[in-house]
């Protein structure tokens, strides 16, 4: 009741503000932007309006406005969420929501790992010549048992009778999941469990239990029985294994080698003992997978995605629900129960400091075994890979190719595509910078552009209109003075120990100040030389080219360099947090065992590469607006 009253007025609020907003506008010159000294000024009611926003924000992302106005919506997608858990290990069969079938997939991982081995087996100059040709025998026998798994005429008449026993079922699940009577009636003691459950069942965001499980509507209960259905044709089609006398007989075959060989070796020959154990797991993958003839599991596959298509279809309100209420994430199913989706001498010689130092620059000494800053010889493949977004691959009209009746993938034009996009080919390398200062330099760098990309637009707009000032000064003036310390525990626990959570740690730093320093700039500039761009006939655009933005420069670029001191004690500290690399891990390492040349060796570091910024930082306000400072 709190929630919606307060959401009623919120919107009242901010509906409120806009239009006396809108009014005041109209009775303003046309050149209120660029000619009027109080743009800048903001309003409160553009106040009301970014407030109202932030808080509205807030209830919105908290779920605490689907909690109000629909309490059980939470538990209606819980149902649909144990129909999707139900379904994903079948639908991970198929390139349903991924590209390839999982045994083409698995076949051509296989294939491949076999043919590895063969080829450091064949090279490996620690083993002798009669352990290698038990070895490749081996690999090879494990390559010719693949056949026997994707070819029609191995195929048993029980197996194939029982997918199609299991499609069946999902067809008629399929069938009879839209109409009015599924699911069928609850028996006497079914219907009583039920009763007893929800009778105990807490609400949504009670103690004790986020979700409630049991469903609590019509069309839940629908989800629910399917969902129970699905998760026994599921464990009933896994129960499956395509082991026909054939395939059988070779692989008793391999295991008795496997195990001959074995006992033959004696407790030091660790080599042959660790080789002959990763091709037994790699046989046993085979083995336990679900590898079927092409052609087997095509009515299977349909009839899962008719299903598929058909539930999406019932979901009805319950997916818009998902889509408009649940922000962020969803509500997810694991097992029965439903969740929530969305780490000495205090003063040394200087000569000792030096020398390691220069120590620690050797890639063959560094820092925990990465150095300070050396290069290494990466694959362009790599670099292309981590650049194209993998969904150039997906847009391309057709399959990606599956597995043929002898066990062989064959790669097609969509695959080839895919393999460049994800960097699997082979390429020249180049050198790619690599240490601990490198990774630090990296991280303040990214994380200033990003601030900059975004806070200098921002902060110039904020400058030249009311609305922009008092709809963004809420939220930047809100989390502006919390130390960015007070940030780094939640960032990086949301974004992880990567570059991610330190590198969105230092936009956060740098977004306040140049959102800060633009607008300043921005609303200091001199109104008798816009009313002067005015009368020359320029027009807003170059107005804010030729005028504003030059005026709002030396603003920016002294923002830059205070951003920059902020982001590397900033990035310090959150590399003393959560890190594997970069000078602030160095340093925490260093003080825990007590090193302090080392300790020695970071300050110095960060304070000339500190240095080096500010004095490019220095040269580029020279060259860019040499009439700073001169009237």
């Amino acid at each position: 009741m709190i929630i919606s009253t307060l959401t009623f007025l919120i919107i009242f609020a901010v509906i409120g503000a806009i239009l006396y907003g809108q009014r005041l506008i109209k009775t303003e010159k046309s050149d209120a932007v660029f000619g009027n000294p109080e743009r800048s000024k903001g309003g409160i009611h553009w106040v009301i309006v970014g407030s109202s926003f932030l808080l509205f924000l807030w209830l919105y992302y908290s779920w605490d406005i689907a909690k109000a106005f629909y309490p059980k919506s939470a538990n209606e997608i819980c149902q649909v969420a144990k129909v999707r858990e139900s379904m994903l290990s079948l639908k991970y069969l198929f390139p349903i929501d991924e590209r390839q079938h999982k045994s083409t997939a698995i076949i051509h991982r296989e294939n491949e790992n076999i043919q590895k081995y063969i080829n450091e087996i064949t090279a490996n100059p620690n083993l002798s010549q009669k352990d290698k040709s038990v070895y490749i025998n081996v690999l090879n026998k494990i390559k010719l048992s693949i056949p026997f798994l994707t070819n029609e005429n191995y195929l048993e008449f029980e197996t194939k009778s029982t997918i199609d026993e299991l499609t069946q079922r999902i067809n008629n699940l399929t069938k009879a999941f839209p109409t009015e009577s599924f699911p069928p009636n609850l028996n006497s003691e079914e219907e009583q469990i039920l009763k007893e459950g929800l009778s105990k069942q807490l609400g949504w965001g009670a103690t004790g239990m986020e979700i409630p499980p049991l469903p609590e509507t019509k069309l839940g209960l629908k989800y629910h029985v399917a969902a129970e259905e699905l998760r026994l044709i599921s464990d009933d089609f896994f129960a499956i294994r395509n082991h026909n006398p054939q395939y059988k007989s070779l692989m008793a075959d391999i295991k008795s080698e496997i195990k001959a060989y074995g006992t033959e070796l004696n407790d030091n020959q660790e080599l042959e003992k660790t080789l002959i154990k990763e091709i037994s797991k790699l046989n046993r993958r085979i083995e336990f997978a679900s590898i079927f003839p092409p052609s087997t599991l095509v009515e299977f596959e349909q009839a899962v995605r008719d299903f598929d298509k058909v539930q999406k279809e019932q979901q009805g309100s319950i997916s818009l629900k998902d889509t408009f209420l649940f922000p962020g994430g969803t509500i997810v199913s694991s097992g029965p129960t439903c969740a929530e989706d969305g780490p000495g001498r205090w003063l040394p010689k200087p000569s000792d400091t030096f020398r390691i130092f220069a120590d620690m620059l050797k890639p063959s000494v560094g820092f925990k075994f990465v150095p300070m800053l050396w290069y290494e010889m990466m694959g362009v493949n790599k670099i292309v890979g981590f650049i194209l977004p993998d969904w150039i691959a997906d847009i391309i009209p057709g399959k990606y190719p599956i597995h043929n009746s002898d066990g062989q993938v064959k790669p097609n034009f969509k695959s080839k595509v895919l393999d460049i996009v994800t960097g699997d080919f082979e390429a020249f390398k180049i050198p790619v910078p690599v240490g601990h200062i490198w990774d630090s330099f990296l991280r303040v760098f990214l994380g200033l552009v990003f601030g900059i990309i975004l806070g200098v637009p921002l902060g110039i707009f904020m400058g030249l209109n009311r609305f922009a000032k008092g709809f963004f000064d809420p939220l930047v003036e809100l989390y502006r003075p919390v130390p960015p310390l007070a940030w780094a525990p939640l960032v990086i626990t949301v974004f992880g120990i990567d570059n991610v959570g330190k590198i969105f740690l230092l936009f956060m730093v740098s977004l306040s100040i140049m959102i800060i320093s633009a607008r300043a700039g921005a609303s200091g500039t001199q109104l008798s030389k816009i009313h002067a761009a005015h009368s020359l006939g320029a027009s807003r655009w170059q107005i804010l080219r030729e005028v504003i933005f030059p005026n709002s420069l030396p603003e920016i670029l002294t923002g830059i360099r205070v951003a920059v001191g902020m982001c590397w004690g900033t990035l310090v500290a959150a590399e003393f947090l959560a890190g594997t690399t970069g000078i602030g891990f160095v340093e925490n390492v260093a003080r825990k065992y007590m090193q302090y040349e080392v300790i020695w060796i970071t300050i110095f570091v960060m304070g000339m590469l500190g240095l080096l910024f500010d004095i490019t930082i220095r040269k580029i306000i020279d060259k860019t607006i040499p009439w700073r400072g001169k009237g």
